[in-house]
C-alpha cells in the first residue's frame, strides 16, 4: 500500500500568517541547500522543507529533524535568487512545531499568538505578584531593608517557582517524548541516548556549528552570552538555596546581603554582564541587519522582549536596594519576578524551547549515523 501524504491548505495559510508567505516564491533551484554549510546528504535542508511548506505537509515538517538542525545562518536567504527567504521559513516552521508539540496545547496557542496574547502572558504573572504581595504585606515596603527577602519572603518565592519548575519539567518531558517518537520515523537509531548527550551538549555550549555561518556570524557571541548568562544565574541560585537551607552542604555561607566580592555575588554579576551583552548583541542585530539575522515575528519578539525586561529589571533591582527608596525598589523587584515567572512558565512554548528540541534533533542525528 502506498504511503499517504496529508496536505493541508490551512497549514500553508497559517505559515503565511506567521510571516512565511515568501515560501510561494521558491522554484526549487536548490541554491539554498548548495550554499548551506550545515546541510548534509542525510539532512538536505532547507530545500526539502521549502518544498513541504509549499505543499502544506504539516505532519512531515513537524517530524523532520532538519527543521532543527538548521541554525538559521541565513546564508540561504542571502543567496536566494527568488528572495524566498528560506531561513525565515525555517524559523516560522520551528515556531509552528513548538506550538504543535506543546502540552498542554492551550499554552502553545497562547505563546504562538503572542502578538495578541502578550497582555495575558505578562499581565497574569504581574497581577499574581501584586495580589500575592498585597496579601503578604499590603504592598507596603519596609522603611529600611537589607535584602529583598524582607520584602518578598523566600517561602513565597519557593511556593511559586518550585511548582512552576515541576509543571515546566513535566510539559517538556511529554512534548519531548512526542517529538522523539516522531524523529524515530527518520532513520534507525543505534547506541545509547545518554552516551550521545555529552558530545551534543559540548557542541551546543561551544556553538560550533555557528562557525560555519557567513551571513550572521555575530549571532554566535550573542547566543553564547545568553546561554552562559542564564546557566550562571541558575547555578548561583542553586548555590544560594543550598547555603541557606542545607548546612551540611554549604560552600561559602555568609549572612545576607552578600558583599560584592563574595563568590556567589561575583558569579551572579558576571552572569548579569553576559546576559546584558547577549541581549544587546541580539537586539542590535535585529534592528540593524535584519537581512542577515532574519525577519522578526511576534514569536521571536515576545521571547526577546521578556529577556530584555528580565535583564534590565535584574540589574536595576540590585542597584535599587542601595540607591532608590524602598517602595521603588520593591516595585522593581515585583517587575523582575514577573519577568522571571513569565520566562519560566513559557519555557516549553516560546523560542526558549529551541535549545530543547534542537538538542533532541542533534542527538538523533548522531544516533542514526
Amino acid at each position: 500500500m502506498a504511503n499517504t501524504i496529508n496536505i493541508s491548505a490551512d497549514f500553508r495559510k497559517d505559515l503565511a500568517e506567521r510571516g512565511g508567505e515568501s515560501a510561494s516564491r521558491c522554484f526549487q533551484c536548490a541554491t539554498c541547500t548548495s550554499v548551506c554549510q550545515l546541510a548534509t546528504s542525510d539532512a538536505m535542508f532547507p530545500r526539502r522543507q521549502m518544498y513541504m511548506a509549499q505543499w502544506g505537509m504539516a505532519e512531515k515538517l513537524i517530524a523532520d529533524p532538519g527543521v532543527w538542525l538548521c541554525h538559521q545562518c541565513n546564508d540561504c536567504t542571502a543567496r536566494c535568487p527568488r528572495d524566498a527567504k528560506p531561513g525565515d521559513i525555517m524559523q516560522v516552521i520551528r515556531s509552528k512545531a513548538v506550538e504543535t508539540l506543546a502540552i498542554p496545547p492551550v499554552m502553545g496557542k497562547l505563546v504562538a499568538n503572542a502578538a495578541k496574547t502578550w497582555p495575558i502572558l505578562i499581565g497574569a504573572p504581574l497581577l499574581f505578584w501584586i495580589l500575592a504581595m498585597s496579601a503578604v504585606n499590603g504592598l507596603n515596603a519596609p522603611e529600611h531593608f537589607r535584602e529583598f527577602g524582607e520584602v518578598v519572603p523566600h517561602w513565597l518565592i519557593y511556593l511559586v517557582f518550585f511548582p512552576t519548575v515541576g509543571f515546566v519539567t513535566a510539559a517538556m518531558y511529554l512534548s519531548g517524548k512526542k517529538f522523539w517518537d516522531l524523529l524515530g520515523e527518520h532513520g534507525r537509531r543505534k547506541g545509547s541516548f545518554f552516551a550521545n548527550i555529552v558530545p551534543v551538549l559540548i557542541e551546543i555550549l561551544t556553538h560550533k556549528r555557528f562557525d560555519s555561518c557567513e551571513a550572521s556570524k555575530s549571532r554566535r557571541l550573542g547566543h553564547m552570552a545568553l546561554l552562559f548568562g542564564f546557566a550562571g544565574a541558575a547555578i548561583t541560585s542553586g548555590f544560594l538555596v543550598i547555603d541557606l537551607y542545607i548546612p551540611a552542604a554549604r560552600f561559602f555561607y555568609e549572612e545576607m546581603p552578600l558583599p560584592l566580592w563574595h563568590p556567589y555575588k561575583l558569579l551572579g554579576n558576571v552572569s548579569a554582564v553576559l546576559l546584558v551583552y547577549g541581549a544587546f548583541v541580539i537586539v542590535r542585530n535585529r534592528l540593524t541587519d535584519m537581512a542577515a539575522t532574519g525577519a522578526s515575528t511576534a514569536f521571536d519578539t515576545f521571547f526577546l522582549g521578556v529577556v530584555v525586561v528580565l535583564v534590565a529589571t535584574g540589574v536595576l533591582t540590585e542597584a535599587a536596594r542601595l540607591a532608590l527608596p524602598p517602595a521603588a525598589a520593591m516595585w522593581l523587584y515585583i517587575f523582575h519576578l514577573t519577568a522571571v515567572l513569565t520566562l519560566f512558565a513559557t519555557f516549553p512554548y516560546s523560542k526558549f524551547a529551541h535549545i530543547y528540541y534542537r538538542t533532541l534533533a542533534m542527538i538523533h542525528e548522531r544516533m542514526i549515523k
